[in-house]
């Protein structure tokens, strides 16, 4: 019980940090669909990164000029916050089903599987908390690392569900959760960065079954 309250906490880690508030521009009445736009955006940023995207590049995409824009979502900062809450929402639910299946491996492997390019957001590439700002400058410093503070709640919510499957004896006592939970992140991170680099779905899922060799047996 207490395992799974600690992935409730997790889960809650990950979601409060999208319920701060953000500055609502004001302007005249916008004329687009906002949720629409977030998602092209989402795809803007996820492959070029916070500071690749330039504005250009994100009003082209997104389909509205610069005044809308400012009017709609602020600055470019503002935009990419908001970008990433709308993301981290929409995760949310496949995290927890995945979480939620009978066996930590099952799930486990479904993010794997995501993240190689099975069935999620079409014409993503790649996962916006790691190749939104891989590289940053001093400027954009407050950018990088409140990714990096997403990231390891997600790390966290992974230790969580190894406590759980160890408690439940589907992985041997021995077996250590935070390197479990480090390795699959890391490899998660990995496909995000080799799907953003063009590899393809049939490459990434060569590598998934890989990686899953290294279960505990």
């Amino acid at each position: 019980m207490g395992a799974i309250i600690g992935v409730k906490q997790n889960y809650t880690v990950l979601i409060s940090m999208e319920k701060k508030k953000l500055a609502k521009p004001r302007g005249r009445p916008r004329e687009f669909d906002t949720g629409a736009a977030l998602d092209r955006a989402i795809q803007v940023f996820a492959a070029r990164g916070y500071e690749g995207s330039s504005l250009p590049d994100l009003t082209r995409a997104m389909g509205i000029n610069r005044p809308s824009l400012y009017a709609a979502f602020g600055n470019k900062e503002a935009l990419f916050q908001r970008a990433v809450q709308r993301y981290v929402e929409q995760s949310d639910g496949p995290l927890r089903a995945a979480m939620n299946l009978p066996t930590a491996r099952e799930g486990i492997e479904r993010l794997m599987r995501a993240a190689a390019g099975g069935p999620g957001r079409a014409g993503l590439k790649g996962c916006l908390l790691v190749n939104g700002a891989l590289a940053c400058s001093a400027a954009s410093d407050p950018v990088r690392k409140d990714l990096a503070l997403r990231r390891n709640a997600l790390e966290a919510v992974l230790k969580q569900r190894f406590e759980r499957a160890i408690t439940e004896g589907e992985l041997p006592g021995h077996a250590d959760a935070r390197a479990l939970a480090k390795y699959f992140v890391t490899f998660q991170q990995g496909l995000a960065v080799q799907a953003a680099s063009g590899a393809s779905r049939r490459e990434l899922s060569a590598a998934v079954n890989l990686a899953m060799q290294a279960w505990p047996p």
